[in-house]
């Protein structure tokens, strides 16, 4: 009798799971090599290993096991070698604690690595000293969840990612906190793929950084105090969505790049404290709602190259410009946002105001054209310029406005909290 090749598939992989076996290793068992071990398992064993400091180079896995650290067992690279090298489909790494990898500019080295790969889940990981955190090329169904990843940042050409994904599909990166890398997390050709309550602060360049990578999701994650915050460019439906952007300052700082990105959301996200909340460079088609712009430099910075995006129901709060843009033609749609400028007034008490907003300011329009000129930003006369052209407009643009701005603070629900946190290891 003969039987499709999918039943015999499914019969070889159950026969292989009921016929698993654990191999203990580490110091004083028959397996005092993590490598042996490795080597004499057969498809889908467990090892465990057992605590300690190992020094025993580059652990490389060629197939389908589960690795599990029992207490704290350190894999150390003594900065000489990548530390696990994963070759194979249905492989788990779990609680281990890994740490000094070697650092060279021609190849990628990383703490774990993960190489043309599918259903790889690596979780409950320390991951510190490493050029890069986690590594994963050509992957797909990959998860990596719940990792403390730390790097020792010393300059941008010494140092890699914190989580770098390369040509990958639908895969996981949920719950890691990510530190001190030059991006915290990065995207290249890859689709179908989620973010998904994640720290990334202080990285040296990017908290999160896309790349060409399209039909992503983002969300609950916290970007704070990285160099320039999160960068998403090149891409399309992209879905953005509860974060929290803050404390990213400097001079070509902002919470969120936008780089020629089309058909995606953003919505329910906190923007606070940064230079520029979010800058807008050849991007059409976004739809920005429900989001909190509060107390940053600039809230949108919209280049003139952007088209029929849609800025709706957003609150503006405390932002020292609201609207910035580089041209007088403007085709973005403002429409009932909460601005605190706002001095209008609502007769018919609809809680729209009668009298349309402009958010550009002339001295805003001003300093795009010349940066220096915000040195007079408190001054008496930027003040009288900005009252005379909200009474006779003549060089802010024409059709930047809201026609129906809401008169109180817009209630937001399902927002992300400054304080809130992932599980950190």
């Amino acid at each position: 009798m003969r039987y499709p090749y999918s039943i015999l598939v499914i019969i070889l992989f159950v026969s292989f799971k009921l016929n698993a076996a654990v191999l203990t290793c580490g110091n004083k068992t028959n397996y005092p090599s993590i490598q042996n071990a490795i080597n004499a398992a057969v498809p889908y064993d467990t090892i465990e290993v057992q605590p300690g400091h190992y020094k025993q180079g580059n652990l490389l896995i060629t197939k389908p096991i589960s690795m599990f650290a029992k207490g704290l067992v350190i894999l150390d690279g003594d900065f000489k070698c990548e530390i696990i090298t994963i070759k194979s489909n249905h492989v788990l790494i779990r609680g281990f604690s890994i740490k000094n990898s070697s650092n060279l500019s021609s190849i990628d080295i990383a703490g774990i690595k993960v190489l043309a790969c599918k259903d790889v889940t690596i979780e409950n990981n320390n991951v510190e000293k490493c050029s890069f955190g986690i590594y994963l090329s050509n992957t797909n169904h990959c998860k990596v969840k719940n990792n403390l990843i730390s790097g020792n940042v010393l300059a941008e050409t010494n140092i890699g990612n914190g989580i770098h994904c390369w040509k990958a599909d639908s895969n996981s990166i949920e719950n890691n906190e990510v530190t001190n890398h030059r991006d915290g997390i990065y995207f290249e050709f890859v689709t179908n793929s989620k973010i998904n309550k994640n720290i990334s602060h202080q990285n040296l360049r990017y908290g999160l950084h896309f790349m060409f990578s399209h039909t992503n999701i983002y969300t609950n994650n916290k970007f704070s105090n990285n160099g320039a915050g999160v960068a998403v460019m090149y891409s399309h439906h992209v879905t953005m969505k509860n974060n929290l952007f803050d404390y990213n300052w400097g001079a070509s700082a902002y919470g969120l790049l936008l780089k020629e990105i089309n058909d995606s959301e953003i919505s329910g996200n906190i923007f606070t404290y940064n230079s520029a909340a979010i800058y807008m460079e050849g991007s059409n088609r976004v739809n920005m709602t429900s989001n909190v712009f509060s107390n940053n430099g600039w809230a949108l910075r919209i280049q003139s190259s952007c088209v029929d995006n849609v800025i709706e129901r957003n609150n503006f709060i405390g932002n020292t410009f609201d609207v910035s843009t580089n041209g007088e033609t403007q085709l973005s749609n403002f429409n009932s946002n909460y601005w605190d400028k706002y001095e209008g007034y609502d007769l018919n008490r609809d809680g729209q105001g009668d009298v349309p907003y402009r958010p550009v300011s002339l001295f805003s329009v001003i300093v795009e054209q010349l940066p220096p000129s915000l040195l007079l930003l408190r001054s008496f006369m930027v003040y009288l310029l900005d009252k005379s052209e909200k009474i006779i407009p003549s060089l802010t643009p024409e059709y930047l406005i809201d026609h129906k701005p809401v008169i109180k603070m817009i209630a937001l629900e399902n927002l992300p909290l400054a304080n809130s946190n992932t599980n950190k290891k």
